[in-house]
């Protein structure tokens, strides 16, 4: 049976951010989620996205370096109470709402590890400075295959669509970090702390989102 959803500010405006900054290239990265409130219980009523971690937006599917990353966030996640819950993808296609085999390799490699794991496909059509409604397409996997969740069963509220659209006025999305920027220079910190903090400004606690 699949799990609610829901998308902490953080990680939403996060997600929405990355696939801004490169709007001409397929973006992807991974999302995080509390393991005391989520992991831990078989069956978790509702599985909350708190923070998301933009990986690539060059060559998404890399093998040795999307392994890297990986080891390095589920070191960093697991020092906070946090694991990796989920995976997101925007495609280089505007139109392009669907996912490949390397996409889903990762997506299912996450699965292995936690049963209630997402995968989630940005609508590119639905990025707008306004962001009026939310572009996820959201998918848990069901006898070993992707199936879209029910609408009703994902929860994106105002928040996070407001925080968002604040966030695109300000070109935030230029000082966002994922780790093709890190490699480049690894002196750009991928965990976005001062994203974070942006966000923070406009919402509050996040543990209060």
């Amino acid at each position: 049976m699949m799990a609610e959803v829901k998308f902490s500010a953080r990680a939403y405006c996060k997600i929405i951010l990355h696939a801004a900054k490169y709007p001409h290239c397929a973006v992807n990265g991974v999302l995080l989620a509390e393991s005391s409130k989520s992991k831990d219980s078989k069956k978790p009523k509702c599985l909350v996205f708190v923070d998301a971690i933009p990986l690539f937006h060059l060559c998404l599917h890399v093998s040795p370096m999307a392994e890297v990353a990986l080891t390095q966030i589920e070191h960093i996640a697991s020092s906070s109470g946090l694991f990796i819950a989920g995976y997101y993808i925007a495609n280089e296609n505007i139109k392009d709402v669907s996912t490949d085999k390397p996409c889903n390799r990762i997506a299912d490699k996450i699965v292995e590890s936690f049963s209630q794991a997402c995968l989630i496909v940005i609508d590119n059509r639905k990025l707008t400075l306004l962001m009026e409604e939310s572009p996820l397409i959201v998918s848990q996997s069901c006898d070993g295959k992707w199936k879209p969740m029910d609408k009703s069963s994902v929860f994106v509220d105002d928040t996070c669509l407001e925080t968002t659209a604040a966030l695109l006025a300000q070109r935030q999305s230029e000082q966002l970090v994922d780790f093709d920027n890190h490699l480049d220079d690894i002196l750009l910190d991928w965990r976005n702390e001062s994203t974070n903090r942006a966000i923070e400004d406009l919402v509050g606690d996040p543990e209060e989102q």
